[in-house]
């Protein structure tokens, strides 16, 4: 029997898989999460075999979900549920030693054996997450996105500085870059314009 931990903030897709992955394989859903802060307790308190998270959730997003898990569960075997996976997205998934990526709109039971496989040790990144990661279009940098990431967020260009800790004029000279790169007149129209565009 393999435990997990769900967490998605789509409803109806979380309930679904709930429901469905303990039908196609011996998996028991332990508990469910729908934001990344509720993903990190709900894992630390359960210890399950496979964490299964979303990579874009509210509050924290899945990524800063796993760098939390990692510190104090560093051998927590996880699967990315995503469906717009960039490079960038995928190189920093891999160095926080996430073992599996599979695309949301995937079958249950591609889901379910993914699991059973990362739980046996395996690794498994979906063709077509690999696909639509090389043949990303985005122009910005890793920082440009982690910057307009956190525009989006709300943060101020001061606030994103020490988040990232990095001097201020460098997160403006990010912020300007990433305006020129998307022909837009402020850092917030950049943020927008990046998100439509699913670079973030």
């Amino acid at each position: 029997m393999t435990t997990v931990v769900l967490a998605d903030d789509e409803v109806l897709l979380r309930k679904a898989m709930a429901a469905l992955l303990p039908l196609e394989a011996e998996i028991t859903v332990l508990a469910e999460a729908e934001d990344g802060a509720q993903a990190v307790t709900a894992t630390l308190e359960h210890r399950p075999d496979v964490l299964v998270i979303d990579l874009e959730m509210p509050n924290v997003d899945g990524l800063g979900a796993v760098a939390e898990i990692r510190r104090d569960r560093p051998e927590q075997v996880i699967l990315m549920l995503t469906r717009h996976a960039k490079p960038g997205v995928l190189r920093k998934a891999l160095k926080l030693g996430v073992q599996g990526f599979v695309s949301k709109s995937a079958e249950p039971a591609h889901i379910a054996s993914v699991i059973k496989a990362l739980h046996a040790g395996k690794r498994w990144i979906d063709p077509d997450v690999s696909a639509l990661a090389v043949v990303d279009d985005c122009p910005l940098t890793e920082r440009e996105i982690d910057v307009l990431r956190a525009t989006s967020e709300g943060y101020s260009a001061a606030d994103i500085a020490k988040q990232l800790h990095l001097a201020l004029g460098t997160v403006r000279n990010y912020l300007s870059n990433a305006m020129q790169k998307t022909q837009t007149r402020t850092r917030h129209e950049a943020a927008r314009y990046a998100r439509s565009h699913n670079w973030l």
